[in-house]
């Protein structure tokens, strides 16, 4: 028997230090674990791009307020113009508080994701989206802080399309990442949702 109690001791031990490391993994997947110094964000950080109106946007420029942001091309066939149908939906359900936050669709395509082609893509859906660009370089940094995949996939006659990360991101005030967004819901709730950070 005195045998028993050590090795039930250990089971529970080993038992409890698996739940903790379960834990603390779903904590940095879901970037609620800051680590690092002064608590950097696990997911997100700076970034200098620029939009559909050929003006530069960053991190810096975004303080203040929350905003949604996420990661696609123009040549998407479906996945990203029903999230921007669906971002569209939520910033016409905040109605004039829709200034008070951002959306940025952030191209993973800039070789031909042009400002000027973002910006005609962009017209059909609501005025306050940002279209952001850059750099294949500037991209990849972005992509690589928000933890995005996304890779280029040949296709016939030399055409290609890209596969990527669909998830949208929720930024807080200062630009911490707080959650991926459901946009799968009614846009009243999604907005009463993104309310809660203003």
């Amino acid at each position: 028997m005195s045998f028993r109690v050590p090795r039930l001791a250990l089971l529970a031990a080993a038992f409890g230090l698996g739940l903790v490391l379960c834990l603390g993994l779903v904590l940095v997947a879901t970037g609620r674990f800051n680590g690092g110094p002064a608590g950097a964000a696990v997911i997100g950080g700076p970034f200098r791009l620029t939009d559909q109106d050929d003006r530069p946007i960053s991190d810096t420029d975004l303080r203040g307020k929350p905003f949604l942001m996420f990661f696609g091309f123009t040549h998407c066939p479906d996945v990203c113009p029903t999230a921007l149908f669906e971002a569209s939906e939520v910033l016409r359900a905040l109605g004039p508080e829709a200034d008070r936050t951002a959306v940025l669709f952030v191209s993973v395509d800039p070789e031909r994701d042009t400002p000027a082609v973002l910006k005609d893509y962009l017209g059909s859906f609501d005025p306050h989206l940002r279209g952001v660009t850059g750099t294949p370089d500037t991209i990849a940094a972005v992509a690589k802080a928000y933890r995005v995949y996304y890779k280029k996939i040949p296709l016939e006659a030399g055409d290609y399309t890209m596969d990527h990360t669909a998830i949208v991101y929720l930024m807080d005030k200062q630009g911490r990442f707080v959650a991926p967004f459901n946009m799968k819901r009614p846009p009243e709730q999604a907005a009463a949702d993104l309310k809660k950070y203003f």
